[in-house]
């Protein structure tokens, strides 16, 4: 092998005995200390990214009286802590039209003496609230709401005004206390009851 290679005379070979060179530790950047600075310390809230190198005693010292918010009023605090909810990004009103927000502007309600309604196109008359013969839909009642409105006495077609009606005046009729503890009085009393709360959990008053 030649001593002269060209593929050899850029490597470096330590000696023997001879040691690596070890990294440098900064120093501890508090006045007057000259220990190991490897604890990091934020510099404060305009300085992101940016730390001091400190010892342990000296991080734990200068963590004690740091304050992100200092300089700031409750407002500013207020807004950042607001803000911090979303990342700081900007956020938008979800499914807000801005027209029915607003309300509708007297250019765009009317166009000459044609009203926006006339406009719209509603060959079925869908959004007419006027349409003559509009057919209101009657809602179906279930076994058990029967068997409720038989044991109120009252027909399935009844008000909300007319089922309260009728259960006070059931309930005073058959309270125990009007009917001297009555058993068979006690127990169309809690029919009654019953009856009451389902027709109300049911929608009916």
């Amino acid at each position: 092998m030649k001593l002269d290679s060209k593929y050899f005379d850029r490597i470096r070979v330590r000696r023997k005995g001879e040691r690596a060179a070890e990294p440098s530790t900064p120093e501890c950047q508090w006045d007057g200390c000259d220990k190991p600075g490897v604890h990091r310390a934020p510099v404060g809230r305009d300085a992101e990214g940016q730390y001091f190198l400190f010892c342990v005693d000296h991080a734990r010292e200068y963590n004690k009286g740091y304050n992100y918010f200092s300089g700031l009023s409750d407002g500013e605090i207020a807004r950042y802590q607001k803000e911090a909810l979303t990342g700081h990004r900007p956020t938008w009103g979800m499914g807000v039209n801005r027209a029915a927000k607003n309300g509708p502007t007297q250019s765009k309600a009317r166009s000459g003496s044609a009203s926006a309604h006339a406009r719209m196109r509603d060959p079925h008359g869908f959004f007419n609230e006027t349409r003559p013969n509009k057919p209101v839909r009657a809602r179906k009642v279930k076994s058990l709401e029967t068997k409720a409105f038989d044991t109120l006495g009252l027909a399935a077609n009844a008000t909300s005004a007319e089922i309260k009606a009728r259960y006070k005046d059931l309930v005073k009729k058959h309270h125990p206390d009007a009917n001297g503890g009555d058993r068979g009085s006690e127990d169309r009393f809690r029919a009654v009851i019953q009856a009451y709360q389902l027709l109300k959990q049911s929608g009916f008053c």
